[in-house]
């Protein structure tokens, strides 16, 4: 699967177990993050020490649209253009509405929605010339709601809501999916033993999610579903069945 793909937030957890699938597709990986620097170039040596130059990497704060416009001229002139778009970088914290700030606001809508907004725009000349596709990161509480996240869970209803009308423009060359995870990675600052326990009990499979089991529904999404667009594809063990 010979693909050009520009991953946001590729440095580390997801977005790198993605990188590293895709990659071992034959894929051409172009490794957006923001702050993590060293394992973004980590990952980029030890990909490239399979194929060389087929992983380069591009810095920058996608909530800045200079910043964002370098990202998508890099990848619009890295191996001759993009063949799909997946926009995994995401902003992830509790604003209860209480104490919630415009600034939370920016940061939560511009982080999960402005900048995939604007990414496809940039990139959607490129994907319509290649037949390519855009998978796009939402959650399982877009639709049901994760209590005191209100802002974060507003910013994932609306790129639910893009997939969609994004996968109406954009046909019939270009197919836009989303992926739904439930469980598949604890916060990075951990979380407790009895909020796991309560979540882990409403899954009807009895385990978290791997990261690969995101990896293996990109993969999907770009390689075995050229008759799907428009579909949010939740992988959560079956959670959202009990919840």
């Amino acid at each position: 699967m010979n693909k050009n793909i520009l991953i946001t937030g590729g440095g580390k957890r997801i977005g790198a177990v993605c990188a590293r699938l895709l990659h071992g597709k034959g894929c051409n990986i172009l490794l957006h993050y923001r702050s993590s620097a060293q394992e973004a170039q980590q990952l980029q040596e030890e990909l490239n020490s399979k194929r060389t130059d087929s992983v380069r990497l591009v810095q920058g704060d996608l909530t800045r649209m200079a910043e964002l416009e370098h990202i998508a001229q890099i990848a619009l002139t890295s191996w001759g253009g993009v063949d799909v778009l997946i926009n995994n970088a995401s902003t992830f914290y509790p604003t209860p509405l209480s104490i919630a700030t415009e600034s939370d606001w920016n940061s939560l809508l511009d982080s999960n929605l402005k900048a995939p907004y604007f990414l496809a725009q940039r990139l959607s000349a490129s994907l319509q010339e290649r037949q390519g596709c855009i998978i796009n990161m939402v959650d399982i509480h877009a639709e049901r709601g994760l209590p005191e996240h209100s802002i974060y869970c507003i910013a994932k209803a609306g790129l639910v809501a893009m997939t969609k009308i994004l996968a109406k423009e954009l046909a019939p060359n270009v197919r836009v999916n989303a992926i739904a995870p439930g469980a598949i990675l604890w916060p990075e600052n951990g979380a407790d033993k009895p909020s796991t326990d309560d979540i882990l009990s409403r899954i009807p499979l009895a385990r978290s999610g791997e990261s690969d089991d995101i990896a293996q529904a990109m993969y999907y999404l770009i390689k075995h579903a050229p008759y799907t667009t428009g579909q949010i594809l939740t992988i959560d063990g079956g959670r959202t069945l009990f919840y």
